[in-house]
């Protein structure tokens, strides 16, 4: 039995429909099992793991857990660490970020701060574990979708920052491969998983306009205005600032190198953002 956290996310479903395709006995967590639309044969249980009371019964029985962070937040994926040994749980995998980086850096940035704790969290806790640490997420896309829908028009402050965006799909067949394994050879690895290849934001931009076959541009706005535009009820401008200016870095030189990590773990080539853009096409349109 494998316990997913986020399992309605895009990481999640595609996971537990990677899990259950395996052949893997799956629980899925979830604040509304009947808003989840997860396939039948997952073991599909309410969890509000805002209250870290008692999540220990959510693991009975499981082998492994797949802990997202941004399942619940910090306190609740620690609390579900200790709560994975209670249970007797024997391993975790935990998708981390590649903001980490293993120095004494991770505590001046709000990313790494956060999943550098985790990390050590997990670490701590003697269970098995493996760390899939995503860089540029191929659907942080999403965000653009209603600005393309209304205007075709995407709002950025930087146009030419580079990054390596990494298909949901592959970051999901990636951490399978990690929770099924048998052998042992991904126990205490911390994996950089990347899409193929480096694109600018305005090369993302067009690629959804060539699946949508829509016009698509990029129209450049100030950091302070993307900042505003990017915080939120749960991400403050603060912090918002400081990633829309780490992005600024990376007109220069992507934030992380490409990664061959997808192909060496699931023995075939990362999934490029055209094919991401054409299998979210209807998001843009």
């Amino acid at each position: 039995m494998i316990v997913v956290t986020g399992a309605t996310g895009n990481i999640g479903r595609a996971l537990v429909a990677r899990l259950l395709a395996d052949g893997a006995a799956v629980r899925a967590l979830t604040r509304d099992p009947a808003r989840a639309g997860l396939p039948a044969e997952t073991d599909t249980v309410r969890a509000d793991l805002a209250d870290t009371s008692d999540l220990t019964p959510l693991l009975t029985g499981a082998d492994a857990l797949f802990l997202n962070l941004a399942a619940g937040g910090d306190r609740a994926a620690v609390a579900l660490t200790g709560a994975a040994v209670r249970a007797g749980v024997r391993r975790i995998v935990l998708n981390s970020s590649m903001a980490v980086t293993d120095t004494p850096a991770d505590d001046t940035h709000h990313i790494a701060r956060l999943h550098a704790g985790l990390e050590r969290a997990v670490r701590g806790s003697g269970l098995e574990w493996t760390f899939i640490r995503g860089g540029n997420y191929a659907t942080n896309a999403l965000a653009w979708a209603p600005s393309i829908r209304a205007t075709g028009v995407v709002r950025d402050a930087h146009p030419d920052a580079r990054g390596v965006p990494v298909h949901e799909a592959d970051l999901a067949d990636v951490a399978a491969a990690a929770l099924l394994d048998r052998t042992g050879a991904h126990l205490g690895q911390a994996y950089p998983v990347t899409g193929p290849a480096e694109l600018t934001v305005a090369q993302q931009v067009a690629e959804i306009g060539r699946a949508t076959g829509k016009e698509t541009r990029v129209e450049q706005i100030s950091e302070e205005a993307a900042a505003e535009a990017m915080a939120g009820p749960h991400f403050p401008k603060e912090a918002a600032l400081e990633l829309v200016r780490m992005f600024g870095r990376t007109v220069e030189a992507p934030a992380f190198p490409v990664s061959d990590a997808v192909e060496r773990i699931t023995g075939r080539p990362a999934r490029t953002f055209a094919q991401w853009a054409r299998d979210h096409a209807a998001d843009f349109s």
